[in-house]
């Protein structure tokens, strides 16, 4: 029996970049959410011990505080390198616009309904999407490049 009278799916490359690139960019997203999360808890938390440590007279707590606030400014340095809640909220907005995309697609609805070549539409407006997330990124490194400079 050949795979036509089965009618068995063919693979198809642009929903499979499609879910691809959803999957991708809702892990990262979720990878940046928890370090972001992480980091700022952490620093809260040292935040909150500093008068805690200080006023509960507790042996060396001058260098104990001291310590913690170096904590607090290394956390926020690499908050500020990597861009965490940036990113994750940049990736998960790309993720959600994909899925729609998906959605749409699939209902045939949107600009899907009218189109000459739904799939070939879906292909140019997924891509159109990713090319937008990397513009995006590329500007957000070329802003923090700027802003080293002049510091």
């Amino acid at each position: 029996m050949s795979a036509a009278a089965v009618n068995l799916p063919v693979s198809d490359p642009v929903m499979a970049r499609l879910d691809d690139q959803i999957k991708w960019y809702g892990e990262k997203s979720s990878h940046c959410q928890q370090y972001y999360k992480r980091i700022k808890l952490t620093e809260i938390v040292a935040a909150a011990l500093i008068p805690f440590i200080v006023g509960a007279h507790v042996a060396y707590a001058a260098w104990i505080a001291g310590a913690l606030g170096v904590l607090i400014t290394i956390l926020e340095g690499v908050l500020q390198l990597y861009q965490y809640q940036q990113v994750w909220v940049a990736y998960r907005a790309t993720a959600e616009a994909m899925k729609h995309e998906k959605f749409i697609y699939l209902a045939r609805g949107g600009p899907y309904a009218s189109a000459t070549d739904p799939h070939a539409l879906l292909a140019e407006r997924v891509e159109a999407l990713g090319s937008q997330e990397n513009s995006k990124w590329t500007s957000l490194v070329q802003q923090e490049q700027k802003v080293k400079a002049g510091a």
